[in-house]
């Protein structure tokens, strides 16, 4: 009785229109309210303990980064040294608007932050030099999931504190699909600019080319910091988050001067904010989880997979049917502390690899970013662009197959994933 009441009551208040976070907590604490010894002040200590995860503290540091370098202008400078790498190609603008994505990524590890940085410079540009405007904003809606697939990722860290994995292994299982996926895009961009004559840059001088590379590098030295502190052991992934907030803070007050010291406040408002709300999402989700674990759901599903003589193939498919519905209509941080614990022992128990597992529902995740109705980059993408949110939903469609090709691919060819980390020997 007790695991049909607590999905039928996160169900009802899911479709009676309370937020996702509180829908799993009030779940959760009627659940254990109703069917379980705990008393009711013991919510609040569960609450908390729940998310006192170490692993959880490179959060808000990461999304301070990402505030700064949003702020103090290192977006654009992205933009123009990617302009100056590719702007030369047919459909340069749009490939780099790609190339924007993938180093904004490795900055911020957010995507709503990388389609909102790069799309508000990137998809003007694009309008203005000739380019469909619903062209420009499907590329940036795509594009822009690398945020939580290229490392650093707040994705992957809720991953790897949900499941006790190393969150330096799935930074690094990101690094190769972030590429892979970001060369797709951007031969997509090419051939369909040749089919259609789309226009292309003058080709960037030598000069021009160092002086965009010398000013965007103080943003990419920050991508250097992050990964080589990590995988050199100077930091551990929550000591380089801190450095990151650190240094983003100081290039864009004292280096870029794009920001008064006397703002900073503001820019750390915004991220106290939306650290709050993901902190309560991953507090609540992890009340949910607790229960699932309480009533041994996890070993029942492990078990009757097992006995049902599933292979890893099959598994697999079943993971990304369900994630990919749950992706249409929920916040990435809450399905991956909700499933994770579901399917990480029967993972195991198959024999699949937890990193490879991790990969495969981040990707996931970045095609839930971009399908309605609750798809994150869809409204940003539509802020950013004034398109109404329908528009922008048939703009990115036509680049969905390649992410859901992608996605078959990073399933069934897990050597992509983990080539790195073994290479690295994590």
């Amino acid at each position: 009785m007790t695991i049909p009441f607590l999905f039928l009551a996160l169900f009802l208040l899911m479709f009676l229109g309370t937020p996702v976070a509180i829908s799993l907590g009030l779940a959760g604490s009627l659940t254990i309210l109703l069917f379980s010894p705990d008393s009711v002040s013991s919510l609040a200590i569960k609450l908390f303990e729940t998310s006192e995860h170490y692993t959880l503290l490179a959060i808000p540091f990461f999304l301070l980064a990402g505030s700064f370098m949003t702020t103090g202008g290192v977006a654009r400078r992205l933009i123009d040294f990617a302009n100056a790498c590719v702007g030369h190609i047919r459909g340069g603008l749009a490939i780099g608007a790609v190339l924007a994505c993938m180093l904004f990524a490795a900055l911020s590890g957010s995507s709503p932050a990388t389609v909102a940085a790069v799309g508000s410079i990137a998809i003007a540009g694009m309008v203005r030099s000739g380019y469909p405007q619903p062209f420009a904003a499907g590329i940036v809606a795509n594009a822009g999931t690398l945020g939580i697939l290229i490392p650093p990722s707040v994705v992957m860290v809720v991953y790897a504190a949900a499941t006790e994995t190393s969150v330096g292994s799935m930074f690094m299982a990101g690094v190769v699909p972030g590429l892979l996926l970001g060369g797709a895009l951007m031969v997509a961009i090419y051939v369909i600019a040749v089919k259609k004559n789309l226009p292309s840059m003058p080709r960037a001088t030598v000069r021009e080319w160092l002086s965009s590379g010398r000013k965007a590098i103080w943003g990419l030295l920050l991508m250097v910091i992050i990964l080589g502190g990590i995988y050199s052991g100077m930091f551990t992934p929550t000591e380089a988050a801190a450095v990151a907030a650190v240094y983003s803070a100081f290039i864009a007050i004292f280096v870029y001067k794009d920001m008064r010291f006397r703002d900073s406040h503001k820019v750390i408002l915004e991220s106290a904010k939306l650290s709050i709300m993901l902190m309560f999402i991953i507090a609540n989700a992890m009340l949910f989880a607790h229960v699932l674990t309480t009533e041994q759901i996890p070993q029942q599903i492990t078990s009757w997979v097992i006995e049902a003589g599933l292979s890893p193939w099959t598994f697999l498919l079943v993971v990304n049917i369900v994630l990919l519905i749950a992706g249409a209509f929920m916040e990435p941080s809450a399905i991956i502390l909700i499933l994770a614990p579901i399917l990480f022992p029967i993972a195991v128990e198959l024999g699949i690899d937890p990193i490879h597992l991790g990969v495969v529902m981040v990707v996931n995740m970045e095609i839930g970013m971009i399908t309605p109705p609750v798809g994150l980059n869809l409204f940003v993408t539509s802020a950013v662009t004034g398109m109404p949110v329908t528009s922008v939903i048939r703009a990115a469609m036509p680049w969905l197959s390649i992410l859901m090709v992608f996605l078959i691919l990073i399933t069934y060819v897990p050597s992509i994933s983990l080539a790195l980390p073994r290479m690295l020997g994590m």
